[in-house]
């Protein structure tokens, strides 16, 4: 069953709700940077998400570099946001 891509009306109105997120350029994924006190804390961090996201069968893309982390969601299903996005962001926004 094929996942359905968020409106555009959907996708702001999410995007409004979620702390520090803001739309990738082309419009088809968020991001989010996250910095931590070092990288013990970062990749505990990742490490909670990764539980979460493996939980939802919902992955990120994301970067880390020491106290950094960078993460984009998108639905490559959906070619662009979906639902499961929106979900795995407020998730994320819980653990910070």
């Amino acid at each position: 069953m094929p996942i359905p891509r968020l409106t555009d009306a959907e996708r702001d109105a999410a995007l409004a709700e979620l702390s520090g997120w803001s739309l990738r350029e082309d419009g088809l994924a968020i991001e989010r940077e996250l910095r931590f006190a070092d990288f013990n804390a970062a990749f505990g961090f990742m490490t909670r998400v990764a539980l979460a996201a493996e939980k939802a069968d919902h992955h990120p893309e994301w970067f880390n570099v020491y106290n950094r982390v960078r993460i984009t969601l998108t639905t490559h299903d959906a070619a662009g946001l979906s639902a499961r996005d929106v979900a795995l962001a407020r998730a994320i926004d819980a653990m910070v």
